[in-house]
């Protein structure tokens, strides 16, 4: 039986290095291709595809709210997570979301195979690396509030930038920072952005 795969890439580069692997497998068919989370609903929704092999970070929908859709209109298609950011807050989320599996790039082409048919046959399927990270690095320690004035933050506006953007007061935003600085161990708010970010918590 030959299982039919989508592939969701915002670099063509990629997603043609992909196809021609997978390609070169003679039980699995790249039927379809997208280049940003906006497009992959359509695209399953046309080609039916038995696995879809997901980026997390594209322009527009990300990865892992096209995944939870994905899951949501098609629960008899499975989404493996492809992604160069092998971050351990992503992998919950990813998983959260629907994700069978979450795999870094870098994988060798015969595992990545192997990777689809295992997740076509019902199993997750999670780099081993990447597994204990999660495990170690936990939940989020941000409320939402904090979660939303940081990654505001991450553009590097002002205090005063931010709180417009986020509704909340100057003081408000400060009181946020402070607590999501602390709470990351971060030497100041920048360092924040960073260690939240490379966790998965923005």
């Amino acid at each position: 039986m030959t299982i039919s795969v989508v592939l969701v890439d915002d670099q063509a580069l990629v997603r043609g290095a992909l196809a021609a692997l997978l390609d070169l497998e003679l039980d699995l068919t790249v039927v379809g291709e997208a280049a940003s989370g906006d497009e992959v609903l359509a695209l399953v929704r046309r080609t039916r595809p038995d696995v879809v092999l997901m980026d997390v970070d594209m322009p527009g929908m990300d990865g892992i709210e096209a995944t939870a859709l994905v899951r949501a209109e098609f629960p008899a298609t499975q989404v493996l997570i492809v992604t160069t950011f092998g971050r351990p807050g992503y992998l919950r989320k990813a998983l959260l979301a629907g994700a069978a599996g979450f795999v870094v790039k870098d994988t060798p082409a015969r595992q990545l195979a192997d990777a689809v048919r295992r997740v076509h046959g019902g199993m997750r399927v999670v780099d081993p690396a990447l597994s204990a990270d999660s495990l170690i690095a936990g939940e989020s320690p941000l409320t939402p509030r904090e979660t939303e004035v940081l990654r505001a933050a991450a553009d590097g506006g002002s205090n005063s930038d931010i709180a417009k953007a986020v509704h909340l007061s100057e003081g408000t935003v400060r009181n946020h920072l402070s607590s999501a600085i602390g709470k990351t161990m971060a030497r100041n708010r920048a360092d924040a952005v960073r260690i939240a970010e490379e966790s998965g918590w923005l």
